[in-house]
């Protein structure tokens, strides 16, 4: 996994990519947790959904969001952080533009980020949303959400609360031409401690299904 530096809006960014195996390979871009709750591309959940989409043949980008890590700029309240994950897609698009499709993975503050870029990159055809803050942050900008994924939340989470991700997801199943998958995990909190492998095992039969060449979800 090199670790890379690139241009952001507010200085350079630092990463983690693993190329893609071949010119079409498709694209994932993995966004870390709220950085004033100590989120960083080394967060566990993080680590993992890049891993996972690196091992599947995606051309795979982690980074640190402005002021984390060695990536400059300060912490902007998710306007600045949803700027530098675009200047993120745009780099790895400059490595790879012939790319099958593009997805998006997120935890917490960095499932937010995910859906918002959603909402501005047509490329991107299906996201990961992993303890969506649904409950802090206003989620109606999905209207329509232009694509397919999946919410994957924490049964026991205290931070955020699966009501309001069953809410949004609700909401989201009622709009036409796409498919919101929801997987609560019994038992789990926020960071998925004691069911982490659960999880995974989750954002995988997602992907198992969603990269089936026969599967109907596009």
């Amino acid at each position: 996994m090199p670790s890379v530096i690139f241009p952001g809006p507010e200085g350079r960014l630092e990463g983690r990519f693993q190329p893609g195996p071949r010119p079409r390979a498709p694209v994932a871009m993995i966004l870390h947790p709220h950085p004033e709750a100590g989120g960083t591309m080394n967060d566990r959940i993080t680590m993992a959904l890049y891993k996972d989409f690196a091992a599947r043949g995606f051309a795979t980008l982690r980074f640190n969001s402005r002021g984390v890590g060695r990536s400059q700029g300060s912490f902007d309240n998710g306007i600045g952080e949803l700027s530098d994950a675009a200047a993120a897609l745009d780099w790895v698009q400059q490595i790879h533009p012939e790319a099958s499709t593009t997805w998006v993975a997120g935890f917490g503050f960095g499932a937010l980020i995910g859906m918002q870029l959603l909402m501005r990159r047509p490329e991107i055809r299906g996201f990961i949303s992993i303890a969506a803050p649904a409950n802090m942050y206003d989620f109606s900008f999905l209207a329509p959400c232009p694509a397919s994924g999946i919410f994957v939340q924490g049964a026991q989470d205290t931070v955020v609360t699966p009501s309001a991700v069953q809410k949004l997801v609700d909401k989201l199943r009622t709009q036409k031409h796409i498919t919101i998958h929801h997987d609560e995990i019994p038992r789990a909190n926020h960071f998925f401690e004691n069911e982490f492998d659960q999880m995974m095992r989750s954002v995988d039969n997602y992907l198992d299904m969603r990269l089936d060449p026969d599967c109907p979800i596009k």
